[in-house]
Order: structure tokens, then C-alpha cells, then sequence
């Protein structure tokens, strides 16, 4: 069976494509082990930094897209864009909070939900079609997911995972509101995600009467968060995007699910109960088996050369 390629593309951009998105997938990994590595700063100070970086990151990014004409961008990309910023927004909050009552294990595999997630509301919202595949492998998955929550229920973990499933919705009205305004270029709502996350943190920390100051280290971990982990990743994974079909970039991207649990273990030994493994298992086979059904689908419709 031969990877599909999208139009335009060539074995040699394809490949290039293909680097791009596990790179993205690395960055996006390392995200558990920079939150088990800040030493003081709470979690509203996390999300706050981690949003801060990151939304002065997109803008320069956003600057360099459209040749310094900032605000154009954001007028072409509409109110779909804040919308899709908005749900964003919810997710990095939410995953922080994850990670802060939970293993990164838990925290990632429950992330993959999104896949099926927004399958659901895509058909609710934009009335898309839910292949019987998604239907098959979304009931595989909701058996993982029901593994691990009884576990967190018995660990006291399950406000945490309770935090990644939140993640994974916001992750969801994401990609749908993506989807509505396809049309547009829609990168300026990493850019308003960033923004709300951070003027939303910041109304938390006043609210709660927390500091805004931190450590230099980290600050230095939230930096990275911001600018490596989400900026550096959104970056690569946006460009490898033009090389891939869907399918492919969402089966590609599983190297953050599979390389984040490596990347504790190995740096603060955070080993994963044989619960969360046997319920991550189901929901990482549901996934890459309904990634690879329309991977092998989209190989097998005819391809026209480019000319």
C-alpha cells in the first residue's frame, strides 16, 4: 500500500512533509517533563508564561506571514478565528491542570479522544458525516477512556484526567471551527488562543490574589512551553501540513503520545500504572486503526500528476 500524497506534491516534498510533522510531534512531547521540572511556579503562573511566550511567538510569526500587516491578518481570518482561539484557549488551560493532577501518561492518552471528539461535533455542528469506522473505533476508545477514568477514581487522579478530557473538547471546537473557515487563513487563532490564555490567567492570578512573579528557571520552563513546546511545534507542524493528507498528520502527530511518557520516565522516573497502559493501549489502537483505515482509503482514490 502506497502513502497517499496530496496534489502538487512529490515523494521528495512528501518526505520532508513527513520530518516536519514528527518534529512537531517531538516538540509538542516534551511538554510533561518541562512541567515536572518547575520547581515553584503554580499552575496559573504556568499557564499564564506558557501563554505569554507563545502569543508573542505567533505574532511575530503572524507579522511575518502577512509583511507586517498585523492587524490585516486578524480581519481576514474573521470572528471564526476567535472562536477557534477561544477553544484553544480552553485547552491549554485545561492541560496544564491536567498535568498538574495527573501522570503525563493519563494526560496524553486521553488527549487522543479529540479524534473522535471532534468527529462527534463536526457531525453536530457542521452535519459532516460520521464514517461507521469512527463509529467502531470511537466505542473501542470509550472503553480505554473508562479504564483509565475508574482508575483515576480509585487514585484520586480523577480530577486530572477529568482536566485532559476538557483539554481534548477544547481541542475539538479547535479543529471544528478550523474547519468552518477553511476558507480564510485560519492561523491567527493560535495567535487569539494565546491571547485569552493569558488575559484568563491573568484575571485568576489577581483574582485568587497569587504573585506574577516567578523563579528565573521558571520562567525560563514556562519560555519554553510557550516559544519550543506549542510555538516551535505549531510552526512545523503547520508547514508539513501542505505536504500530507489529514489522515496521515494525525497518525503522525501520535509521536507527542508516544515519546511524552518516554520523556518523564526517563528524566524524573514517572512510570505509568499497568492500568493507564492497558487503557492508553486501547485508545492509541483505536486511533492509529482508524488513521490508517483512511490513510489505505485516500492511497486508494486515483491521484492526477501535477502537470
Amino acid at each position: 500500500m502506497e502513502a497517499a500524497m496530496e496534489p502538487g506534491t512529490t515523494p521528495r516534498t512528501r518526505s520532508y512533509g513527513v520530518m516536519l510533522v514528527l518534529l512537531a510531534g517531538t516538540f509538542w512531547s516534551i511538554g510533561g517533563i518541562v512541567v515536572r521540572l518547575i520547581m515553584e511556579a503554580n499552575a496559573w503562573q504556568i499557564v499564564f508564561y506558557r501563554s505569554l511566550s507563545l502569543a508573542m511567538t505567533l505574532a511575530l510569526v503572524v507579522l511575518i506571514r502577512y509583511q507586517g500587516n498585523f492587524w490585516n491578518a486578524l480581519r481576514s481570518a474573521g470572528v471564526i478565528a476567535a472562536v477557534a482561539g477561544g477553544c484553544l484557549s480552553v485547552s491549554f488551560v485545561c492541560w496544564i491542570f491536567a498535568l498538574m493532577y495527573t501522570t503525563v501518561a493519563n494526560a496524553l492518552f486521553l488527549l487522543t479522544t479529540q479524534t473522535f471528539l471532534t468527529a462527534l461535533l463536526a457531525f453536530a455542528l457542521l452535519g459532516e458525516r460520521v464514517p461507521r469506522i469512527t463509529w467502531l473505533t470511537m466505542s473501542l476508545a470509550t472503553i480505554g477512556v473508562g479504564v483509565m477514568l475508574s482508575e483515576g477514581l480509585a487514585l484520586g487522579t480523577l480530577s486530572g484526567n477529568l482536566f485532559a478530557l476538557g483539554a481534548a473538547f477544547g481541542l475539538s471546537g479547535f479543529t471544528v471551527a478550523l474547519r468552518k473557515g477553511k476558507e480564510v487563513d485560519m492561523f491567527p487563532a493560535t495567535w487569539w488562543a494565546g491571547i485569552f490564555s493569558t488575559v484568563f490567567a491573568a484575571c485568576m492570578l489577581q483574582a485568587n490574589g497569587l504573585a506574577f512573579s516567578v523563579g528565573v528557571w521558571d520562567l525560563g520552563m514556562c519560555t519554553i512551553l510557550g516559544v519550543v513546546q506549542i510555538g516551535c511545534g505549531l510552526i512545523a507542524f503547520t508547514a508539513g501540513s501542505y505536504y500530507l493528507p489529514a489522515a496521515e498528520l494525525a497518525l503522525l502527530a501520535l509521536t507527542e503520545v508516544i515519546l511524552g511518557p518516554i520523556w518523564v520516565w526517563l528524566g524524573v522516573g514517572e512510570v505509568p500504572s499497568a492500568w493507564t497502559l492497558v487503557g492508553g493501549m486501547i485508545m492509541l489502537v483505536a486511533v492509529i486503526w482508524r488513521a490508517l483505515y483512511e490513510v489505505r482509503r485516500q492511497s486508494s482514490r486515483p491521484h492526477i500528476a501535477p502537470a
